[in-house]
């Protein structure tokens, strides 16, 4: 890639991940474009997709969230998926409508992979329930998420609430 080519992407991650701090995920891609100083059909040949740009900014850190799971039980970890979901406007929702599989290592593959191995794990040490799913956990942790949308300290509660139930 050309120097200037790799330098108007930057620009316009940048600038993509101060909108969707601002606005959230459905920030306006022209707004982006004007922030980093570029053309819509820049950022647009970067990024024909509004996924594709929302996975630019939010891969390293959903690779670092995954990378966690290593350390984590099955619990822990989507209380720690749920907080990150919410604490980032959008993400939980706009990455979960249906990712694209030319996007290759995508933040949802990540997470269902990781997702994935907590629950097998899980499963053989007897804290889940065989019938348990992955997708399940992750669509009550992105469902905590959404009700919880800025507010990450409220969606570690909720999302603990549905783990354990409302039994004493």
């Amino acid at each position: 890639m050309r120097a200037d080519a790799r330098r108007n992407r930057e620009r316009i991650v940048a600038a993509a991940d101060a909108a969707v701090a601002e606005h959230g995920a459905d920030a306006s891609l022209e707004e982006v474009a004007r922030r980093a100083g570029v053309g819509s059909a820049t950022l647009h040949r970067h990024f024909p997709t509004r996924q594709a740009l929302l996975e630019a900014v939010f891969h390293d850190r959903v690779a670092a969230l995954c990378a966690r799971s290593a350390n984590a039980s099955l619990v822990e970890w989507l209380r720690a998926v749920a907080r990150h979901a919410a604490a980032n406007r959008g993400l939980a929702a706009s990455l979960l409508r249906g990712a694209d599989p030319a996007l290759g290592e995508t933040c949802h593959a990540m997470i269902t992979t990781a997702a994935d191995a907590l629950v097998a794990e899980a499963r053989r040490a007897g804290a889940a329930r065989p019938d348990v799913a992955a997708a399940d956990l992750l669509k009550l942790a992105n469902a905590v998420s959404l009700a919880a949308e800025g507010d990450p300290a409220e969606a570690d509660r909720l999302l603990a609430l549905a783990l354990t139930g409302i039994a004493p």
